[in-house]
């Protein structure tokens, strides 16, 4: 039996409503020392920090024990896509490393999902799942290229009715599909969205994007901010300007 939303959500404590808890920092680097260099320039401005496969590699466990000796929430970002069992046991093995938040793509079927829900609920340390529905990377020709002939937005309502069937609590979406999310799923689902752009960001390689403001106001959980923080000369008081982007909205 699949564990439900109302009972996986019992697992973990829910984040606040104050801006710090809507806001991640993704630390793409190649290096635990680039990565803790960001930290220390952020000067405690942000309390979540993302930390992706390509760091993970670099790094492993060890930085997020240093992170959270720091005093700060790891959101562990490896898109797990697997058999089942093997899903199920990657996350047994990173259930007691201190992470709040994992990641798993939605794609991977009902059944890797509903393994991965069970092997999340069988342990209380285990971390938040997040299913990944539709990359923002991808627009409609990407995603016609892997056989998928539906738009982005109808592959994500599918992929995210599928892992709320599975008991997975959490979605990673585009702002673009994030209203639509929330009047077709209410205000359960946890929602984290990647592709935040401040007004006259740089758009890099993402296509599905948002302000700030936007995403938020469309009812985004939780905002995924790379570049626009990591690459400003000054990335503390680029944090800042986005968190105070979010209070005004929230």
């Amino acid at each position: 039996m699949s564990t439900s939303l109302k009972e996986e959500s019992t697992l973990r404590a829910d984040l606040g409503d104050q801006p710090e808890e809507k806001l991640a920092v993704a630390l793409d680097f190649q290096t635990a020392r680039e990565a803790l260099d960001l930290v220390d320039r952020l000067e405690g401005s942000c309390r979540w920090m993302k930390v992706g496969l390509e760091l993970y590699c670099a790094a492993g466990n060890s930085l997020i024990e240093t992170l959270r000796n720091r005093g700060l929430e790891v959101f562990l970002d490896l898109k797990l896509h697997d058999i089942p069992n093997t899903v199920a046991g990657a996350i047994r093995s990173v259930a007691n490393v201190g992470a709040g938040l994992l990641t798993l793509h939605a794609g991977g079927g009902e059944a890797m999902l509903r393994a991965a829900a069970k092997a999340a609920a069988e342990n209380p340390a285990s971390p938040r799942l997040l299913a990944v529905t539709v990359l923002t990377s991808m627009d409609v020709v990407q995603l016609q290229s892997t056989g998928v002939t539906d738009t982005p937005a109808a592959q994500v309502l599918r992929l995210a009715r599928l892992a709320g069937a599975c008991g997975i609590e959490g979605l990673v979406c585009s702002s673009e599909e994030t209203a639509t999310l929330r009047q077709e799923l209410g205000a359960g689902p946890f929602l984290v969205v990647p592709g935040i752009r401040p007004a006259g960001a740089d758009v890099g390689d993402q296509k599905r994007i948002a302000t700030p403001g936007e995403a938020i106001a469309r009812g985004a959980s939780m905002l995924v901010v790379g570049r626009p923080i990591t690459q400003a000369k000054r990335p503390g008081d680029a944090a800042r300007g986005i968190l105070a982007e979010i209070a005004a909205k929230a």
